[in-house]
């Protein structure tokens, strides 16, 4: 049986040289270096008083065999151990290091050898004469420690110059201590790997799938997976934090002179927030809308070369599996292609972050959309069948936990049959009379307020124009659009005062969307009370609570809302009654809302 991994233990030295050299590649699974100074100096004070500092995790690229018959061997990737390597190269061999903010700075590490003692450089130890500024300085041989010493012992008696060279002597042997590396072996799946990572891990950290796909890109330069990885990684920094924009370009001018650099920039002036992917997002769609397949375990195998039928790694598959990776990517960054999938999601009435939570159905929409134009569809056939698509997701909670396996069987199914076909048999399937008449109105009884089914039939009311709640021109795409404040049909107070409790009260059919001055004339009033007002202000035309000035206008804004007319008369005796009304009202806008896409 071929053992799993090896522990080996090795000199700070040798692992500094080996990424000098690089015989094992940093992957930058956390791409910016996110330690606070602190962690640093407490990383080389207890290397220094020899205690244990955990181990490595390497796990070896497989053996790629070449048209000539010869075998290239994998490369050993750092997958655990990031984070303290970058912080040994940076304290010990002065190497700059990036911040989350991609900004290029120096991590100075302190030592005084009367104290025994470590500190992050500043400016007051600076002016310490009794403080060694830069530890690597003396680590890396530049300081002659015996001329030191005399400088250092020529005006202080109470100094012994035989201990001060012994804490020298200790101090640069720092190199020489040892840290455990843990190898495993090439030919373990994903799955295994990440289980032996979390058992050894302290702290338990779960690295995705995406995690060690990423690892595999980046530390390929022969196929571009350094400026994918970047291409990738600088994307979603950017989508979120624009103004790191000229850091990037300052601090990386390599890339920044690249194409792929002038490919991505667009995105800094992007203002949306609807669809904010993270590197995961990205790898996801690229692989999904260019292999056809679903599980990133499967991309992992792909970037190694992986014959799926002879199980042999082979450098033509590696070559052809980073060249088709690298398209994906490139159209996902695509300004073109990325507008317009969000011009189709906010066409669905999709106009704020908050109605979509979903992360994974906007990843599989976007999949779709990329798909299908490269299959040659018209635009206005992809609009209606991306839009489609992503709805029923929502409705169904398709893509909610793990995705990967639903991927899979979405994408390969979409490919094998007609897009449209798949499509609408699955409409036919999950969305039957009894999901509309019975099961949609189940899942509205809920006092969860981020329901997707509430978000849901707010959408419909978006993409409908409707009007907030007794409003006579205020509509509810305006109210969101401004963060307007949901409101009690039965007033929260109003209920409180006959003993019903949060999840009573806030049942998301007692929601709507009203104007905050409307709410505040309505107060605790019941139904029945402040609508006779509503009613008799129509009637004098003295309108105090609403705009509304007529009958025939009031009707026609219950039924925007999905409120029966039934509220006319209703007080706490018929709660429960109007709740099981409206919800199946909201199921039936939800319905045609669907079916008129």
């Amino acid at each position: 049986m071929q053992a799993k991994y090896e522990v080996n233990h090795v000199s700070i030295e040798s692992i500094l040289s080996w990424i000098r050299q690089e015989e094992v590649a940093i992957p930058e699974i956390q791409r910016p270096f996110v330690w606070d100074s602190t962690k640093v100096r407490d990383l080389i004070d207890s290397l220094y008083k020899g205690y244990p500092v955990g181990y490595l995790i390497t796990w070896r690229n497989p053996d790629v065999k070449l048209k000539d018959g010869k075998t290239s061997f994998g490369k050993r990737i750092l997958i655990d151990g990031q984070q303290r390597v970058t912080a040994l190269t940076a304290a010990l061999m002065g190497q700059e290091v990036i911040n989350e903010n991609y900004e290029k700075k120096s991590i100075k590490i302190a030592f005084n050898p009367i104290e025994e003692k470590f500190e992050v450089l500043n400016t007051a130890i600076e002016k310490d004469e009794n403080w060694l500024n830069d530890i690597g300085e003396f680590v890396q041989g530049k300081v002659n420690t015996f001329s030191f010493v005399h400088e250092f012992c020529k005006d202080r008696e109470d100094i012994d110059p035989n201990k001060l060279h012994d804490i020298l002597m200790k101090l640069v042997q720092i190199k020489n201590r040892n840290i455990g590396i843990i190898e495993l072996a090439h030919s373990l799946d994903i799955a295994t790997v990440t289980e032996i990572f979390i058992r050894i891990n302290s702290k338990g950290v779960v690295l995705s799938q995406a995690d060690f796909a990423m690892s595999k890109i980046s530390v390929n330069k022969e196929y571009n997976g350094d400026l994918i990885r970047k291409t990738i990684d600088y994307f979603c920094h950017l989508g979120k934090n624009s103004n790191d924009f000229d850091n990037i370009k300052k601090n990386d001018k390599d890339f920044a002179n690249t194409e792929y650099f002038n490919k991505i920039a667009w995105i800094r002036n992007e203002k949306q927030d609807l669809y904010i992917p993270n590197y995961s997002d990205v790898i996801r769609v690229a692989f999904t809308s260019q292999f056809f397949r679903g599980k990133l375990s499967d991309l992992v195998s792909l970037l190694s070369g992986r014959n799926f039928e002879t199980r042999a790694y082979e450098k033509e598959i590696e070559k052809a599996s980073f060249e088709k990776f690298e398209k994906g990517v490139l159209e996902f960054v695509n300004e073109t292609n990325f507008k317009r999938f969000i011009m189709i999601v906010k066409s669905t009435g999709i106009i704020h972050k908050g109605l979509i939570r979903s992360q994974n159905a906007l990843n599989f929409g976007y999949i779709l959309y990329i798909t299908l134009k490269s299959k040659g569809l018209d635009s206005n056939t992809i609009e209606r069948l991306v839009r489609k698509w992503l709805i029923l997701s929502l409705l169904t909670g398709r893509y909610s936990g793990s995705p990967e396996s639903q991927f899979d069987y979405d994408i390969k199914r979409m490919v094998a049959d007609s897009f449209e076909g798949y499509i609408a048999n699955e409409e036919k399937g999950q969305l039957s009379d009894a999901f509309w008449d019975t099961i949609l109105v189940t899942r509205l009884d809920t006092s969860v307020r981020s329901s997707p089914y509430f978000n849901l039939f707010l959408i419909a009311q978006i993409k409908q124009g409707d009007k907030g709640f007794l409003s006579e021109h205020i509509e509810v795409k305006h109210l969101i659009e401004e963060r307007g404040d949901i409101h009690h049909l039965f007033p929260k107070r109003y209920l409180q005062k006959h003993g019903l409790n949060r999840g009573q009260y806030n049942q998301i059919a007692n929601y709507v969307y009203m104007q905050s001055e409307i709410n505040i004339k309505i107060k605790d009033k019941a139904p029945n009370v402040y609508f006779k007002q509503v009613r008799d202000e129509i009637l004098s035309g003295d309108l105090r609570l609403s705009g509304i000035n007529n009958n025939v206008e009031l009707s026609e804004n219950l039924k925007q809302n999905c409120i029966p007319e039934s509220i006319f008369d209703m007080d706490i005796n018929d709660y429960n009654e109007f709740l099981n009304q409206r919800r199946v009202l909201m199921a039936q806008k939800i319905k045609e809302y669907y079916q008129s896409l």
